[in-house]
């Protein structure tokens, strides 16, 4: 009997179709490696709808996404209500393998359609999937992996059933590494329910992987750790003025602390979000009147390593999270404020 390689892809958004590949010294920062800017707030709930599958599958689609939550206590929650908003939405289609848009891209997609497929189920298929839904990545695309590709067999085997790839889509689910400034983790993990089984023949250096159908002790302590998901005391959410006299005062005490902050707009137009400071922080924006829609995101758009969001608002709430660029680590001061 042949050899039947089933592989997960990463379904993305077209803005992420140019990814750029490292270029600097990673010194062992990744592990199972988390997407930085496709992270959902932390205590985020998620709501999942059902679109098809039998009992049993989706029976066990749930008990593998509470893996997440449960057994590696995620500061996240699962809500299966089949709510026709859900974040995250399933289809069980044979035709179209198994795959699953990452993190808050979940909310960028038509609400009339998936953002997960389970079209095989086998081992911990679902586990890994929800993997994807919170952020997490393909762990053998961890520039700290040591995987040397031999692309043309890779690419003639993926392109074959039951994947039938192209030769594009190969390179960027399997061959293409993440640059270190993408993703946060610490080093490779071959446990990881992130990797995928590859024949030796894939890689240049012998290198081949097994099935993991289990979450691992790297994964478990990473999804609840600073740098993910952590289950610390909550931090209180801060009311902001719109076009206030001075801007509010706050600061990361704590390494992985994330605060969060909220303002009401009465007027539609255009919005500045900022932060001042010496303190290098990356800001996301949710809404309206939603914590995981996610409307803009940013890194050193502002003055320095300062964060400024721009974008015309329609009247509602909003909300604002606030973590240091470096969560391991990483504290300080820094000032927010809204105007219009």
């Amino acid at each position: 009997m042949a050899e039947i390689l089933r592989v997960c892809q990463d379904r993305i958004l077209p803005q992420d179709l140019a990814r750029p590949q490292p270029t600097v010294d990673i010194n062992g920062r990744p592990r199972a490696i988390i997407i930085i800017r496709k992270m959902w707030i932390n205590g985020s709930t998620l709501r999942v709808r059902f679109m098809g599958g039998t009992p049993a599958q989706q029976a066990l689609a749930k008990e593998q996404a509470l893996w997440w939550t449960d057994l590696a206590q995620a500061n996240l929650r699962f809500e299966f209500n089949n709510a026709p908003d859900a974040e995250i939405r399933i289809t069980f289609d044979p035709n179209d393998g198994a795959w699953s848009n990452v993190g808050t891209d979940c909310r960028l997609v038509p609400l009339n359609q998936p953002t997960m497929n389970l079209g095989f189920m086998d081992g911990g298929t679902a586990a890994h999937e929800f993997g994807h839904a919170i952020g997490l990545a393909h762990e053998h695309q961890n520039p700290a992996g040591g995987l040397q590709w031999n692309e043309e067999v890779v690419i003639r085997d993926l392109g074959g059933p039951p994947n039938f790839w192209p030769p594009d889509q190969v390179r960027f689910n399997v061959i293409e590494k993440y640059s270190a400034d993408q993703i946060r983790g610490t080093i490779f993990d071959p446990d990881s329910i992130m990797l995928y089984a590859f024949p030796a023949r894939w890689t240049r250096n012998g290198i081949s992987t097994k099935e993991n159908e289990v979450l691992s002790a790297m994964d478990k302590a990473f999804i609840a750790s600073p740098q993910a998901y952590p289950r610390t005391a909550a931090v209180g959410m801060v009311e902001l003025g719109v076009n206030a006299a001075s801007s509010t005062s706050a600061a990361i005490g704590q390494p992985g602390e994330e605060d969060l902050f909220t303002f009401k707009t009465t007027r539609r137009g255009r919005h500045v979000i900022e932060t001042g400071g010496q303190t290098d922080v990356v800001m996301k924006l949710f809404g309206p009147s939603s914590q995981t829609s996610l409307i803009a995101e940013d890194d050193d758009g502002g003055v320095g390593r300062n964060a400024r969001i721009a974008t015309r608002l329609i009247p509602g709430q909003y909300f604002v999270q606030i973590r240091h660029f470096d969560t391991a680590r990483g504290t300080g001061s820094y000032s927010i404020g809204v105007r219009t």
